[in-house]
């Protein structure tokens, strides 16, 4: 733990990320128990509305750093991953907890889970891989246009260490989840030869 606080306390951009992540996290938790159980509709879209903000504060925050002639470290580069995969994946986080709120506080219904080797099991994989695709692209012009800022190569060197990181992010996600399924899932057409 004195590892985690001492990197933090010397890389002040991963303080801003962790900060950013919690503000996501606690802008849902106040939506959900607002809209649960203060029953209070309007205010809870409002807070949950205010998710992306934690998003742009950490853009603001690295914008701000390398405009002030900071060196691009490759914590710079995970606040533009961090803010790829937060724009994208983060309306589905929303409504992941969402619906296990309702269930847990409202008596909503129990949140569906897919079978593992069927047809809409391998449909979600491959949007969900889809969404990792545009995270990892909206991460690399984000990337881009840190470099393009800043201007100057040498101060810049740290982020292109992610272009491969994202390429090998989105490979490993193609190899356990679209591809994976697409392995393990049932053909109805053979199962019903085979009984």
């Amino acid at each position: 733990m004195d590892k985690f606080f001492g990197f933090i306390r010397d890389n002040p951009m991963a303080a801003v990320i962790v900060a950013g992540e919690i503000a996501f996290w606690v802008f849902i938790v106040a939506g959900l128990v607002t809209r649960y159980l203060l029953r209070r509709r309007r205010t809870s879209v409002v807070l949950l509305a205010l998710t992306p903000v934690a998003d742009l504060l950490v853009l603001v925050a690295t914008v701000v750093d390398l405009s002030h002639g900071a060196t691009a470290t490759s914590v710079h580069g995970l606040a533009a991953v961090y803010l790829g995969f937060s724009l994208v994946f983060g309306p589905s986080m929303v409504r992941w907890a969402d619906v296990r709120f309702a269930h847990r506080f409202a008596s909503g219904s129990a949140p569906v889970k897919l079978p593992k080797r069927s047809r809409a099991k391998q449909r979600h994989e491959w949007r969900e891989w889809g969404k990792c695709v545009l995270a990892a692209v909206i991460a690399a012009v984000v990337l881009l246009g840190l470099m393009l800022m800043v201007g100057v190569p040498a101060r810049t060197d740290a982020l292109w260490g992610w272009f491969p990181r994202l390429g090998g992010l989105v490979a490993i996600w193609f190899a356990t989840g679209p591809f994976l399924q697409l392995l393990s899932t049932k053909d109805p057409a053979r199962d019903g030869v085979n009984s």
